[in-house]
């Protein structure tokens, strides 16, 4: 079957599932339903080598007539529409590395008339790295007997398993590639706000307000700004009264399209890949030193106190009510230096020693402007002189916006399907990325 066909079937039945996903709809979103005929043990992701053995389980699929009622599931994808999808990073290599600039901040000085121009303070411009790690693929083949096989019922049997195979392949890459960006967020963000164990949205928006609050504090855009949940605040927010009653809350969104508002200036969106228990480090009774820190300090040294601070870890200074993500690890036991995110403390730390607690494993939903990830990602590169697929097509999964490969392989009496991109997420601005924790 050539890629052209496949990729008709694949539309016609991602818009007919994407027709059934509104909300009115919403308890289709993550589930499947089956008939008692089903296709098990495909082999999915396995590389071909010489002399393997290659067995698809087809038993259950091989009656004169088949049909198929399998609704391929699709989890719930967030980031992916809200980060910085910038297309000059198609020119990365794989493992290759180029440079993204960075500004800091200015300084003022006074203006003092004179004869000769003053001299211009020097200004050290620093880079973020930029790569493409992932360079992934889900495949899966069928020989000639078993499409013969599966053709036989004379209803498109084959055809249908195919597109299916096609539409989960593309699950499996667009999943990973959401899960990058939420674990990204979750160990990268400036602050957080919220309280561990308790549900967010339950009876006010507060947790939006604070989140906001944390960007503006820190100088994000207020364009194109985000705010990732998992379904369980997702369902909280539905259920608020004023969110599902138009005239209270100003649009018909939420009650016709069951979509989550913009609100507080944010798109607010679910993500089946929100990290829920993120692990935490075990420290315990660190204190400061007593050196004291000014606004802005991000390096702070710890005496006394015993266990592992993590990057990413959620810290809290006594007499200091904010909530900080440890950007660089502490290195050994005390004494030693943790670094918080920039842009760094928010309340000076007099000349005394003050206690830091590692707040516990939490939920980490996540707010942040759309320059402070970049994904990078493109299709993966082929020989100028082309390989052995016989038929490649770029596909764009229409729920994410993401552009996949799908190749056509043909092999000796069998034939190879595959689905490939490559990426990474890149962190690039820190403080434009706030945590929600419960």
């Amino acid at each position: 079957m050539k890629l052209k066909s496949i990729l008709f079937l694949v539309a016609t039945a991602v818009f007919i599932f994407a027709a059934f996903a509104a909300p009115t709809a919403q308890a289709l979103i993550g589930s499947v339903i089956v008939c008692s005929l089903t296709l098990t043990a495909l082999n999915l992701g396995g590389v071909m080598k010489p002399g393997n053995s290659y067995a698809n389980t087809l038993t259950n699929l091989i009656p004169f007539f088949v049909r198929g009622f399998d609704v391929v599931s699709r989890e719930l994808v967030g980031m992916l529409p809200g980060v910085n999808r910038d297309p000059s990073a198609d020119r990365v290599a794989k493992n290759q590395t180029i440079y993204s600039w960075q500004t800091g901040k200015a300084t003022l000085g006074n203006i003092a008339p004179s004869n000769v121009s003053p001299q211009a303070a020097d200004k050290s411009i620093a880079n973020v790295p930029i790569t493409i790690t992932n360079y992934k693929m889900s495949d899966f083949y069928f020989t000639g007997e078993e499409e013969k096989s599966l053709s036989s019922g004379g209803n498109g049997e084959y055809q249908g398993i195919v597109v299916d195979l096609v539409e989960q392949a593309i699950r499996a890459v667009v999943n990973q590639m959401e899960a990058d960006c939420c674990t990204l967020g979750a160990v990268s963000a400036s602050r957080a706000t919220g309280t561990v164990g308790t549900q967010p949205y339950l009876t006010t928006v507060n947790a939006s307000a604070q989140l906001r609050k944390i960007l503006d504090d820190n100088g994000a855009p207020p364009s194109f700004r985000s705010q990732v949940v998992d379904t369980t605040a997702g369902a909280n927010l539905r259920s608020l009264y004023q969110l599902t009653r138009a005239n209270e809350a100003g649009t018909t969104m939420t009650l016709r399209d069951g979509e989550l508002l913009n609100m507080h200036g944010m798109s607010i969106r679910e993500s089946a890949q929100i990290l829920n228990g993120v692990t935490v480090g075990t420290g315990a009774n660190y204190t400061t030193d007593t050196a004291g820190y000014a606004l802005g300090a991000t390096a702070i040294t710890l005496i006394t106190g015993t266990g592992s601070i993590l990057a990413g870890d959620i810290i809290t200074i006594s007499g200091d009510t904010n909530q900080y993500v440890v950007a660089v690890a502490l290195v050994g036991a005390a004494p030693g230096v943790v670094t918080i995110a920039a842009p760094g403390l928010q309340k000076a730390i007099p000349t005394s020693a003050k206690a830091i607690t590692v707040l516990a494993a939490s939920t980490r939903a996540l707010a942040f402007s759309k320059n402070a990830i970049l994904f990078a990602s493109r299709l993966p590169a082929r020989p100028s002189g082309g390989d052995m697929a016989s038929d490649v097509q770029t596909i764009t999964d229409p729920r994410s916006g993401m552009s996949l490969e799908l190749s056509m392989y043909p092999q000796y009496r069998q034939i190879r399907y595959e689905v490939a991109a490559a990426w990474q997420a890149n962190l690039i601005k820190p403080e434009h990325i706030a945590q929600l924790i419960y």
